[in-house]
């Protein structure tokens, strides 16, 4: 058997802020550590020991990594960072207010580019862009680990764990839009020696 833990980072100082982040490299707001603190404890109760850890190249799920594996007594754990992971690129719309971009473009409009799968904001990401690139990586990094019985982390973002969540759970282009990974949350999942997903439970 080998587990995934898969936790999206903590509230960050933009998320409290109500803007738009993407990649712009922001970090935890105090509740956001709060958040990565109650998903170490969720992990730590349920005993598991990890032999990888993979991250993005944005500070707030770096930090929210750093908490889980200090929490969990397993800061030794190797842990790789890419951008592979990051969070959807918002183009145009990072750093605005979402409210103030809902008040310029119109509510609907701001809908579209937030929960559509391929309409892009301006000069940014759509989700099934944030998908072509996250779960290539998911399949050639970090299924070998597992296939090898290896238990492994993942913190990273909203979207590009959605991205992989989407396969994982066999998730239409139609279900996805209405799938929402809470901050600081673990997702775990249980395989088999083939890689045959035997359980998920979320930790909450």
């Amino acid at each position: 058997m080998s587990y995934l833990a898969l936790v999206r980072h903590g509230q960050s100082v933009w998320n409290l802020q109500n803007r738009f982040t993407g990649w712009i490299d922001v970090p935890l707001s105090p509740h956001g550590e709060e958040e990565a603190h109650a998903g170490a404890q969720a992990l730590l109760e349920e005993g598991l020991i990890f032999q990888q850890a993979y991250t993005s190249s944005l500070l707030r799920a770096q930090q929210t990594l750093d908490i889980l594996l200090c929490d969990l007594e397993q800061a030794s754990v190797p842990v790789l960072k890419d951008a592979a992971l990051n969070e959807r690129h918002y183009g145009a719309l990072q750093g605005m207010n979402k409210d103030e971009m809902r008040q310029k473009y119109g509510p609907e409009q701001v809908h579209i580019w937030r929960r559509s799968y391929d309409v892009r904001p301006p000069k940014g990401e759509c989700l099934a862009d944030t998908a072509a690139r996250a779960w290539p990586f998911y399949q050639q990094t970090i299924v070998p680990k597992l296939g090898a019985g290896q238990n492994v982390l993942v913190a990273a973002h909203g979207n590009s764990l959605r991205a992989i969540v989407m396969h994982l759970d066999q998730l239409s282009k139609e279900d996805v839009l209405k799938l929402e990974i809470p901050t600081g949350v673990p997702h775990v999942y249980e395989f088999d020696k083939g890689m045959k997903i035997l359980a998920k439970e979320i930790l909450d």
